[in-house]
């Protein structure tokens, strides 16, 4: 991967990034998170124990991954506060092990679970509907959270590290969403699986991943959010099958210092509709490739990666050509072209800048011009399609 060679937008756009708190999502109030409550029971606890009430740990717990679960919650709402205390697995590797099952909805929060096949579980049949995650460390297990049944999650301040998969689900056996706040996404093979599953992500950080997530059913949305330095940002498949990816959306984000936005085998995303919205993209080892139905590309800027952004039809249904809009975005130094529309896509084209690109600065031959582009320096010619000034 190339090394940064500096760009003072990134300064800008990072201060904006950290800069977002958490709570504004949704404009949801998230004080409930660490709301006081009244804990009857902690330091008789042990390992399989099924709790029906408010409780804190008091010490750490070290449970056999052969065991169905290390801790069960059935009480409906109840707290289970880990106490800055761990919950980790003895005995050998156990990719069905459970660290804590919840029955219910419930809420676990302050503290680490480690080491299990299945760190924050919810069974198939539950009544978990809405979950609550809140200051947990998720570590070195095969998946950190793992959801059978129907059920929202809400994911807030934690860290998700070591897994092979972060936010994952049982086959063909399970749906809700995961929505996901001011957390942090480290060293997994697959952070997140939107399979019967929407994600939504605002104010997280990925980095040293394997990929990012995998858009296979559902939609992923990332807001003011960093992608850096890992493996891949994602997979978004045409699957010959039932599945669809319906969106892939970033917003304000920075997406830094990736190998690649896709691995090697699945080189080119194919959602239905990709959104990027002020976003910054730099430095990566690959361009953009996406094959889309609609695409809304809006004030973004894709800087000193290998290739900019690439735009291609999707086969299968629905059928068309590409449409949408590509509007407002700055193309700038990257070592192929910096916005190239494949026949017969048609994306309106507008007021996009295509400044010292190596290939062309926009190559669009079948999209609609919308005027206002401006391109100069590329070095395979400026623009191709499109009526491009100078300044």
């Amino acid at each position: 991967m190339k090394q940064t060679r500096g760009f003072a937008m990134a300064v800008a756009v990072t201060t904006l990034l950290t800069g977002v708190p958490a709570a504004q999502a949704r404009g949801t109030d998230l004080i409930d998170a660490d709301a006081e409550v009244t804990f009857k029971g902690g330091s008789a606890v042990r390992c399989g124990d099924t709790l029906t009430e408010h409780t804190r740990l008091t010490h750490d717990l070290s449970c056999p991954g052969s065991a169905p679960f290390a801790i069960q919650v059935v009480g409906e709402g109840v707290v289970l506060d880990l106490g800055g205390h761990t919950v980790r697995r003895t005995g050998p590797a156990n990719t069905d092990s459970q660290g804590i099952a919840l029955q219910t909805n419930s809420m676990v929060r302050n503290g680490t679970i480690q080491g299990f096949g299945r760190a924050i579980m919810i069974p198939s049949g539950s009544g978990a509907s809405n979950v609550r995650l809140h200051k947990l460390a998720l570590l070195d297990g095969y998946s950190g959270v793992y959801n059978e049944a129907t059920t929202d999650f809400l994911i807030t301040e934690c860290r998700v590290s070591g897994n092979s998969v972060g936010l994952n689900r049982e086959l063909d056996a399970s749906s809700g969403s995961f929505d996901v706040r001011s957390s942090v996404f480290t060293h997994n093979e697959l952070a997140m699986l939107a399979d019967f599953h929407n994600i939504d992500v605002l104010g997280s950080t990925f980095r040293s991943n394997g990929s990012v997530f995998n858009c296979w059913q559902g939609l992923v949305r990332i807001r003011s959010s960093t992608i850096a330095s890992n493996d891949a940002v994602g997979s978004i498949r045409n699957d010959p099958g039932f599945r669809i990816c319906n969106e892939i959306r970033f917003e304000n984000t920075l997406i830094a210092n990736n190998a690649a936005f896709a691995p090697a085998s699945e080189p080119v995303w194919e959602p239905i509709k990709l959104s990027m919205l002020g976003s910054f993209v730099t430095n990566n080892g690959t361009g953009l490739e996406a094959a889309a139905v609609n695409v809304y590309i809006d004030g973004n800027t894709f800087h000193d990666n290998a290739a900019g952004l690439t735009l291609s039809d999707r086969e299968g249904l629905p059928p068309g050509p590409l449409t949408g809009i590509v509007r407002g975005n700055n193309f700038l130094s990257n070592d192929g072209d910096g916005l190239r529309v494949n026949p017969p896509s048609k994306p309106t084209v507008v007021n996009n800048r295509a400044l010292d690109n190596a290939g062309f600065g926009i190559y669009a031959p079948t999209a609609f011009d919308g005027g206002g582009n401006v391109a100069r320096n590329n070095a395979a010619g400026d623009c191709v399609g499109i009526v491009c000034a100078m300044y």
